[in-house]
C-alpha cells in the first residue's frame, strides 16, 4: 500500500513539473523584446486619457465577461498615478487607482488597494510585463488571483494587453484588453 502511494506521489510530481514547464509564461521574458518598436514607456503611454475594451475568459477559453474602461494617468516625481474606471457589461462598476513607481530605465513597482503586496514590472522595446496578486470578487467573497500581464504597444495610440490569471500555479483564466490613447 505504501509503495502504491509513493508511486502515485512521484507521478503527481512529474505531472506537475511537465504541466508547469509546458503551460508557463515564464518562457517569455521582457528582455526578449529589447529590439522591438515602438518602444513603450508606460509613464508616457498612460499619461492623459486612455480608453480600453476587454474580455475575460475562463480556463477553457469561454468568454465570461466583457467591459469598457476609462483611464486617466499623471506622471510626476517618478510615480504614475493611473485611475482606472471599469464598466462591466453585467452592470458592475469597479475603480482601481494604481501608484506605479519608475525604479530605473526598465523596472517598475506598483500598488493599488486591491493588490496584495507590490506589483513588479519590466519594460523592454514594445513590451511591458506586470506581475501581481489581485483580490478579485468571486461569488460574494474575494479570491487572490495571480496576474501575469503583458502589454504590447502597437503604435502611438494602440496597445494590446494579454494577461494570464492563475491560482496555485494553475491557469484559471485569461484577460485580453485593447487600449486606445486619446
Amino acid at each position: 500500500m505504501i509503495k502504491k502511494i509513493l508511486i502515485f506521489l512521484i507521478l503527481l510530481v512529474i505531472f506537475f513539473i511537465i504541466y508547469k514547464s509546458y503551460f508557463n509564461n515564464e518562457n517569455m521574458k521582457p528582455e526578449d523584446f529589447k529590439n522591438t518598436k515602438p518602444i513603450i514607456k508606460i509613464e508616457e503611454y498612460f499619461e492623459g486619457e486612455v480608453k480600453a475594451w476587454g474580455i475575460l475568459q475562463d480556463r477553457k477559453g469561454k468568454v465570461t465577461r466583457s467591459f469598457k474602461a476609462n483611464m486617466s494617468g499623471k506622471f510626476e516625481n517618478n510615480i504614475l498615478t493611473l485611475i482606472e474606471d471599469f464598466y462591466w457589461k453585467d452592470g458592475e462598476e469597479q475603480k482601481r487607482i494604481w501608484k506605479i513607481e519608475k525604479i530605473d530605465e526598465h523596472n517598475y513597482s506598483g500598488t493599488a488597494s486591491d493588490v496584495v503586496g507590490v506589483a513588479k514590472g519590466a519594460s523592454y522595446g514594445n513590451a511591458f510585463k506586470f506581475e501581481y496578486n489581485l483580490m478579485v470578487p468571486f461569488k460574494g467573497r474575494s479570491v487572490k488571483i495571480r496576474f501575469d500581464d503583458w502589454i504590447f504597444k502597437q503604435d502611438d495610440k494602440v496597445a494590446i494587453n494579454r494577461a494570464t490569471l492563475s491560482k496555485f500555479g494553475f491557469k484559471v483564466g485569461e484577460l485580453t484588453v485593447f487600449f486606445e490613447k486619446n
